[in-house]
Order: C-alpha cells, then sequence, then structure tokens
C-alpha cells in the first residue's frame, strides 16, 4: 500500500534574510503560507485562493515565479509542496484560520514541519535565510 499524496502550493515570502511562517489556530507549528491544492485547481490558482484566505491579500498570478517543489513524508503520506514567490496587494495579516504570523531565520527550522525545512534548507544555502 503507497502513502497517500498531501499536494500543497505554497508562499515564499522573504525579507530581510527571514522567511514569513503562519501557525493555524489550535496548532503548535508554524507552516509557510499556503495550502492543500483542491480538485482542478492549478498551481497559481492553488496560491492565489489559499494566501486571500489566511493572510487577505491578493497575489498578482503575473508576478509568481515557480522557486522549487518539495517532498517529504509524513506518517501514512508524502507531503509535496510548490514553492513560488509572488508580488501581492496589501500586507499579510492574519485571518480566522490564522492564530499567529512571524518571521522565521534559519534557527527557527526546527519549528516548521519537514517539508518546509527543506525549503528553510535551500534559501539558507543561497544566502536567501539567515
Amino acid at each position: 500500500m503507497s502513502d497517500r499524496l498531501i499536494d500543497t502550493v505554497a508562499w515564499v515570502r522573504v525579507r530581510d534574510g527571514r522567511i514569513l511562517c503562519g501557525r493555524p489556530r489550535g496548532k503548535d507549528v508554524f507552516y509557510i503560507p499556503g495550502g492543500k491544492r483542491e480538485a482542478g485547481e492549478s498551481d497559481i490558482e492553488t496560491l492565489t485562493r489559499e494566501v486571500a484566505e489566511e493572510l487577505g491579500v491578493v497575489v498578482k498570478a503575473e508576478s509568481a515565479r515557480h522557486v522549487g517543489t518539495y517532498e517529504a513524508r509524513v506518517p501514512g503520506a508524502v507531503v509535496r509542496m510548490a514553492c513560488y514567490t509572488a508580488q501581492v496587494s496589501g500586507e499579510p495579516v492574519p485571518s480566522s484560520e490564522i492564530e499567529a504570523l512571524a518571521w522565521f531565520s534559519y534557527a527557527d527550522r526546527p519549528h516548521v514541519p519537514p517539508v518546509d525545512q527543506l525549503l528553510f534548507d535551500d534559501l539558507h544555502a543561497a544566502g536567501e535565510l539567515r
């Protein structure tokens, strides 16, 4: 029996060597903003919907740039996360889904899930994440 696939898209927002992360209500872990793809959605459609729902900003779709796709095993599943940078209209604020936002450095890597840690590693190696 093979593991199920959890197909997600994430918005990579790095500023001053730190990356924006959010903690959903009722959870202890922070995540890169984004979420699961709905049936028939493209990466950019998922990115736009999820970022609007979580952070109240509008993704400028034409500015979206793929920065990598990562996969990590979790119990019973594989999480795939397609990561994009994109310009947005507005400033991110937590929605009803998100309890807190934080700007994480590489030292905060242990506080995010395994698939997010892979992105942290690449951004750190590229000198973008302190």
